[in-house]
């Protein structure tokens, strides 16, 4: 046998998992969901806000399970602070969908129930490449978007530092 595949016999033999291994709580975990949309107002006051909730063991957030409601534009205005503000690649928001948003249509626009469960998906997918990525985790602007009921737009943008 060559030194490596001693090396590797060693490590596959080190430690064989017990069950209580394979059911324990993950090391690390961030689990975010985006549910519940709800449709608020009439006519041309109407908006559509979704639950965030959020759930991690993970050292850099103080809270540890939370829920908050959003609405698109808060989606746009956290996209638009790590961009300013960090050294990372922001992925893609779903569109606007300014062509739902026109006049006289014969359906419901972007409050057609297929549209905002589209929606809901693309934004669940945005928020948790956003969260995923440990840089941006380390935002401030990020976890007030997962953590604080109402956003501050008037906060000092910076990093979060572990007490």
């Amino acid at each position: 046998m060559t030194d490596n595949s001693l090396d590797a016999t060693r490590r596959l033999a080190a430690k064989k998992q017990t069950l209580d291994d394979a059911y324990a709580a993950p090391a690390n975990f961030l689990e975010i969901d985006v549910v519940n949309p709800i449709t608020h107002g009439l006519g041309t006051k109407r908006y559509t806000d979704y639950e965030v909730r959020m759930r991690t063991n993970l050292p850099v957030f103080k809270v540890k399970e939370s829920s908050v409601r959003r609405r698109y534009s808060e989606f746009e205005w956290l996209r638009s602070e790590l961009e300013r503000d960090s050294k990372i690649v922001v992925p893609t928001l779903p569109g606007k969908a300014l062509k739902r948003q026109l006049p006289f249509r014969s359906d419901d626009g972007i409050y057609e129930e297929g549209f905002i469960e589209e929606r809901r998906t693309a934004l669940e997918v945005f928020i948790n490449k956003v969260a995923g990525h440990p840089l941006a985790q380390n935002e401030r602007c990020l976890h007030m978007f997962l953590q604080e009921p109402v956003i501050d737009k008037n906060y000092v943008p910076g990093k979060i530092r572990n007490m």
